[in-house]
């Protein structure tokens, strides 16, 4: 897969910010006659008759494997950008099935048969001490996401069982072998990264962690309110704005550009990597560290 398992399966102002800053979304019955219109439609191969009865038995396998949940929050997380909690409490075996930041799963608005992948932001320990899903979601026009971002508090979705292996952070332990930690997320990316964080992988035990994470301004970089508690856990945070405003004083450009430009002297034995994001940025961050000599098995994605 060529995504990021992102918000949307893959960065913007807190979630403090007015709600005035943030056009409501458009009307979902406007949105679910354009998503189920005759003008939509999906060209899928038939399968031979031959397999016909093990197709229904996976559709059936499949309608009955969709957990209904009702969501607790949709509130503004930046521009363009909503946090969006879901009850898990009354399905033990989806909570169950979230072990590791980094997963992702399928979720389907009423009246809309089609979901869309979502990496869950909360650590696997939110779902199994509260019962809670919680997602940082991109509002993208006429797609299902902007459907989900409409939805209201009580409002029932279906979510499939949790998917992917997600950060496999055993290949950057113990800590005190791998002291240097890059991590790079961009966009709505940074829901998976958020996890990652939040569930703990020593980054307090390591000399040097640092998170690069890319936005198009500040308006757009969520979890900025969080970014107190993530440096005191360890994690030096690097916005870095590829259209900031004429005052700021920070990172711009793109993360791979600040990376290079901020690159001083490290061990490459001893370091890991830790992407989620734009996969040209991913992709050269991976050229750039390779060349530096770290193995291709220290950097992690979670797909």
């Amino acid at each position: 897969m060529s995504f990021s398992i992102s918000s949307t399966l893959s960065l913007s102002a807190s979630s403090s910010l007015p709600h005035a800053l943030f056009p409501p979304p458009h009307s979902s019955m406007s949105l679910l006659r354009r998503l189920t219109s005759g003008r939509l439609r999906f060209n899928i191969p038939q399968p031979p008759r031959r397999f016909a009865t093990a197709a229904a038995a996976a559709v059936r396998q499949d309608t009955a494997s969709w957990t209904h949940a009702p969501l607790i929050e949709v509130e503004p997380a930046a521009e363009s950008l909503f946090h969006v909690s879901i009850d898990v409490s009354d399905a033990p075996d989806l909570v169950a099935s979230h072990t590791r930041a980094g997963q992702y799963l399928q979720l389907r608005v009423p009246d809309v048969e089609k979901p869309t992948f979502l990496a869950i932001a909360s650590p696997p320990s939110l779902a199994s001490s509260e019962g809670v899903f919680q997602f940082l979601v991109k509002n993208v026009e006429g797609s299902i996401a902007e459907l989900l971002c409409g939805l209201k508090k009580g409002d029932v979705v279906q979510l499939n069982q949790v998917m992917g292996s997600g950060f496999d952070v055993d290949q950057i332990a113990p800590p005190q072998n791998y002291p240097t930690v890059f991590i790079f997320a961009t966009g709505s990316a940074i829901s998976p990264i958020r996890s990652l964080i939040e569930s703990g992988f020593g980054a307090v035990k390591r000399s040097d962690v640092r998170l690069y994470y890319g936005a198009r301004n500040l308006k757009r970089m969520a979890y900025q309110d969080r970014f107190k508690d993530w440096e005191s856990s360890g994690i030096k945070v690097v916005p870095v704005l590829s259209q900031p405003e004429n005052d700021w004083t920070g990172e711009s450009g793109y993360v791979q550009a600040a990376f290079t430009r901020a690159k001083k002297a490290f061990d490459p034995l001893s370091t890991g990597v830790i992407l989620c994001g734009q996969k040209q940025m991913a992709e050269e961050v991976t050229s750039i560290l390779l060349a530096d000599g770290v193995s291709s098995e220290k950097i992690l994605k979670n797909f």
